[in-house]
């Protein structure tokens, strides 16, 4: 049996750091709910595919009486969230959230007025029939009055086989895309990290199907939401992404773009 490699270094806080932004996250699934239904009674966010539930952790911090919860099947990644995010908050806030080591294709999972399932994490569900029974069992579980969220990523690069870098501050960050197959729309990524001078090499792989924007409108709408909207990043002066998203009618045909798509209940 093959060992797994040991890190000298901590892939989930280098993951965090290159990838993630949870406090701005929940402060968009907070203003999105806000703009779309005209209320502020939002309480309640599931965070589904958690990892280490870092928007769990940070969605108790907005407001006293908000709640959250995140689901997972790896134990890892949750222990480890208990272990960096949720022993951080104070023992009030620690009250109004859990990790769950749960299927999120299983019933009875907890409702909540907001379901994210975001870093694209759904797009393992490789079988339209698989990734509408996840939908509907969102549906099933959201809140009268909530909202369904998932990001998404497309643009003619995707096709591509690429290899994009970005420098921090003490490391170097590699989103490597080693495969595309037009036919199935599946696709193989790898993180790489280099630390103190040493690249490693697929410390994390994602084998998944890149859904398109109206696929993933048609489903929702199939499973019952009466409203989809889409979110589109604006960019910056260099053409990048600037991280904020507008709702829009229509998207830009870009190398590489980000948005948001948010299934309504009513």
């Amino acid at each position: 049996m093959k060992k797994p490699q040991v890190l000298p270094f901590d892939k989930y806080a280098l993951y965090h750091e290159a990838v993630q932004s949870p406090e701005t996250d929940v402060e968009f699934y907070r203003d999105t709910y806000h703009e779309i239904f005209k209320s502020k009674k939002v309480t309640t966010l599931r965070e589904d595919f958690c990892a280490g539930g870092a928007i769990s952790a940070e969605w108790v911090k907005l407001n006293k009486k908000y709640r959250s919860c995140g689901l997972d099947l790896d134990p890892e990644p949750l222990e480890y969230g208990r272990k960096h995010y949720i022993s951080k908050l104070t023992a009030e806030q620690q009250s109004r959230v859990a990790l769950i080591q749960k299927n999120v294709l299983d019933k009875g999972i907890p409702k909540a007025d907001i379901v994210a399932a975001v870093n694209f994490s759904y797009c393992i569900f490789k079988k339209r029939e698989l990734l509408k029974q996840y939908f509907q069992n969102v549906y099933d579980s959201v809140n009268s009055k909530g909202l369904f969220i998932l990001d998404i990523f497309g643009g003619s690069q995707c096709a591509d086989i690429i290899e994009d870098r970005t420098k921090f501050k003490n490391m170097t960050y590699y989103w490597d895309q080693q495969s595309f197959d037009p036919i199935t729309n599946e696709a193989l990524f790898q993180i790489h990290f280099r630390v103190k001078g040493k690249k490693y090499e697929n410390v994390f792989t994602y084998d998944w199907r890149l859904w398109t924007i109206p696929e993933l409108k048609d489903l929702m709408a199939e499973v019952g939401f009466k409203k989809v909207v889409v979110y589109w990043e604006g960019t910056n002066r260099k053409g990048g992404g600037n991280g904020i998203f507008k709702q829009v009618e229509k998207g830009e045909a870009c190398l590489s773009w980000i948005a948001y798509v948010v299934g309504v209940k009513s």
